[in-house]
């Protein structure tokens, strides 16, 4: 009977300790548990012009149109109701940012050379489906619209 008792109450143990680890695990993302995400912390770089890119089922808008040479911070927000993300590609390589669940936002920042970039949603098949933009840098650094800031070795 002892032995049968021990054993109950390690199992006992052992349960309640993997319903921890879940509840741990499932967290509380500091909402008031309606089930709404917390709001994007601010992630815009000191010196960046910010532009906001709408990430939606299956486009792209992005809230400005016009770029000069010099630093900027996509705010990549997922208004969609798939994953999403934000690859901007063009003269000096590519930059992305992870995928975005619906509802989600990150900050993309970059510095754009003069030249053309295409702006998509690099998961598979989505750029195919209309989720693209082309965006022409011209100008030279400094002109209005540029952020006049030095880098700082970004």
């Amino acid at each position: 009977m002892t032995y049968l008792r021990t054993r109950n109450r390690v199992a006992l143990g052992l349960v309640a300790g993997a319903l921890t680890a879940l509840l741990a695990a499932c967290g509380d993302s500091g909402g008031d548990g309606g089930g709404t995400a917390p709001p994007p912390k601010p992630t815009t770089t000191a010196g960046a012009t910010q532009v906001n890119a709408d990430l939606a089922d299956f486009r792209i808008t992005l809230s400005r149109q016009s770029f000069d040479p010099g630093r900027y911070a996509f705010v990549a927000k997922n208004t969609g109701q798939h994953q999403h993300a934000l690859e901007i590609e063009g003269p000096g390589g590519e930059n992305k940012t992870r995928t975005l669940q619906p509802g989600e936002s990150t900050t993309l920042t970059v510095t754009l050379a003069s030249g053309t970039y295409t702006v998509y949603c690099p998961v598979d098949g989505h750029k195919d489906r209309g989720m693209k933009t082309e965006i022409t840098v011209a100008g030279a650094p400094g002109s209005p619209g540029s952020p006049s800031s030095p880098n700082n070795g970004y």
